[in-house]
């Protein structure tokens, strides 16, 4: 008999073909509960579960005693109790480097969207308000030149970095990291503790994980240490930062601008300010959002499940502790 896969989300017809060659594979087309109840029955005799954006906890576990291994076609794993799931020896994978430069673009888009007013000033013009040559009220800042402040300077992180140093001749600063000797080569950065970047950066760029010490690392204290023109971007998890200071450090002018593709609530609550604030640029979390980077995520997420539940040591397990068994080719 073959292993089953349940599979939810973003697969091409192309990738579910490929998984039905070697496994039985049920299909759910947009599933937004776990609650679902023919998804919570097909978990009885799960081996694998192929998705993303779906909350993983213990008590689905518990429907699904077969269960192997869960391929989520993300880079973020704070949707899955990791602890759990290598307690009961079920394998994580997920998707990391397909989507590190395609990330970076949206994080780059977002400081130079701040720093020139691009959002705003286009609406300026659709409402017809450019009547005259600008002034100063539409002025922005350059980017060329400044300091450029990493929270966190993983892949995705030194990838930002590369382009802000390379491209616009920044100086990059970065913390919540471990030193990057290379980077700092390459790069000219150095490395601060997390208040001296705060102070000394012209834009402070988020890339940390979520994990219990990095939720909300960045709050009202930490929006008071930075320059109020500086420009704030988060592409990392919305609850990295304390949503309600970083509205009042807008709102009181301790920061100039903010860009942001992640919130402590997905989708945005429409009662929230943030939106519609001016100094603001929001996007509907689209960090990796491209064709091309999605179906990579993807095949990722394929290759991975594939490759683990016929024994062989998926591309990247989260915590590849949790299956012992499992043999490099």
């Amino acid at each position: 008999m073959p292993k089953r896969i349940l599979a939810y989300g973003r697969l091409s017809d192309d990738q579910l073909a490929e998984l039905a060659r070697d496994f039985e594979v049920d299909v759910f087309e947009r599933l937004d509960s776990a609650n679902d109840s023919a998804f919570r029955t097909a978990l009885k005799g799960a081996h694998g579960l192929i998705g993303s954006s779906l909350a993983i906890t213990s008590d689905l576990l518990d429907e699904a005693p077969e269960l192997e291994v869960i391929a989520s076609i993300s880079v973020g794993y704070d949707n899955y109790p990791v602890d759990e799931l290598t307690r009961r020896g079920i394998l994580l994978c997920n998707t990391p480097d397909v989507l590190t430069e395609t990330t970076a673009d949206t994080g780059f888009a977002l400081i130079m969207a701040t720093a020139r007013r691009v959002v705003e000033l286009a609406e300026f013009v659709k409402r017809g308000d450019w009547q005259t040559s600008i002034g100063e009220a539409q002025f922005g800042s350059d980017v060329h030149g400044k300091t450029l402040g990493m929270i966190g300077f993983g892949r995705i992180g030194a990838a930002v970095a590369r382009r802000g140093a390379l491209g616009f001749g920044m100086k990059v600063r970065y913390s919540n990291a471990s030193p990057k000797t290379e980077l700092e080569k390459e790069l000219g950065a150095e490395r601060r503790e997390l208040d001296e970047l705060l102070a000394e950066a012209d834009f402070v760029c988020v890339t940390v994980p979520l994990t219990p010490e990095t939720h909300h690392l960045i709050g009202a204290r930490e929006f008071g240490l930075m320059k109020r023109s500086a420009c704030f971007v988060n592409i990392a998890r919305g609850k990295v930062v304390d949503e309600a200071a970083l509205i009042g450090a807008l709102e009181t002018g301790e920061i100039r601008a903010a860009g942001l593709d992640v919130f402590e609530q997905e989708p945005l609550s429409p009662e929230s300010p943030l939106p519609h604030m001016a100094n603001v640029v929001a996007l509907p979390h689209i960090g990796s959002a491209t064709h091309e980077t999605r179906n990579a995520m993807a095949q990722r997420a394929v290759d991975n499940i594939t490759r683990a539940l016929k024994g062989q040591r998926p591309i990247s397990p989260v915590n590849a502790e949790a299956w012992p068994t499992t043999q490099d080719e």
